[in-house]
């Protein structure tokens, strides 16, 4: 189920080089999920942008999203008090209800902003949260310290070895023999790809896709999975391990 609606922005911050942090107002009761998303229209740009929810409580929603096109760069650079025509509850997002004592939370880039819902519904679970951020470099590094605030054990991996591991996420969880018996990702694709070789346990990838309508109408990021066809928007963006085909 989704939703239409207007929401008011009250924040829209840089956190770093490209990286902005929008906290808007409104009716946020169709997000049941850490890593589902909404849909953005935005003036003089037929298709919405889909940006991942990185929180929310009873009356906001904070969105973390990057710029890299006309879209982006056109919300980069909204003030507070304007509005946003959203539809909100979209997506399958990350469950929960797994018998997972230790869990590890992957993510990569602007893959990160999800995993921040998940390890605060983790957490309020009474689960350890150990966490893995991977970067190109240290300034593009964000919500290191946020994570550790909820409580979180992090782990950093830079691609030049400016900060933290130097390497890949993949790196990080081998070199730091990490401790985990069930994995969350969210990232590119090559990350995602790299963690489902480099690990044994099982796990729950979120994948990045175009999309047209957002809500599964119109088929346009339909991949093939173990079971059949399946809608990155709609039965996706998240999928288990066991059903994914590369």
């Amino acid at each position: 189920m989704y939703k239409r609606g207007l929401y008011r922005i009250e924040e829209n911050e840089r956190l770093t080089e490209s990286v902005w942090r929008m906290t808007l107002e409104g009716d946020t009761q169709w997000i049941t999920a850490p890593g589902q998303f909404v849909n953005i229209a935005l003036e003089g740009h037929y298709l919405r942008r889909p940006i991942s929810v990185c929180d929310w409580d009873n009356e906001r929603i904070v969105l973390i999203y990057k710029v890299v096109g006309e879209g982006t760069a056109q919300m980069s650079r909204m003030e507070a008090g304007e509005e946003l025509d959203l539809l909100t509850g979209l997506g399958n997002g990350f469950s929960t209800r797994i018998d997972a004592r230790r869990p590890l939370l992957v993510g990569g880039g602007v893959g990160v902003p999800p995993l921040y819902g998940l390890a605060r519904k983790l957490l309020d679970a009474g689960k350890p949260v150990g966490v893995v951020l991977g970067f190109n470099t240290e300034s593009e590094i964000f919500y290191e310290e946020e994570f550790r605030r909820l409580g979180c054990s992090v782990t950093v991996a830079t691609a030049d070895g400016s900060r933290g591991v130097k390497g890949f996420v993949t790196t990080a969880i081998a070199e730091e023999r990490l401790d985990f018996d069930y994995f969350y990702a969210c990232g590119p694709l090559p990350m995602l790809h790299a963690l489902y070789n480099a690990v044994e346990q099982d796990g729950q990838l979120s994948f990045e896709e175009r999309m047209g309508c957002g809500f599964g109408a119109c088929m346009g990021c339909s991949c093939k999975t173990r079971y059949g066809n399946k809608r990155i928007c709609k039965e996706g963006p998240v999928l288990e391990k066991g059903e994914i085909i590369w």
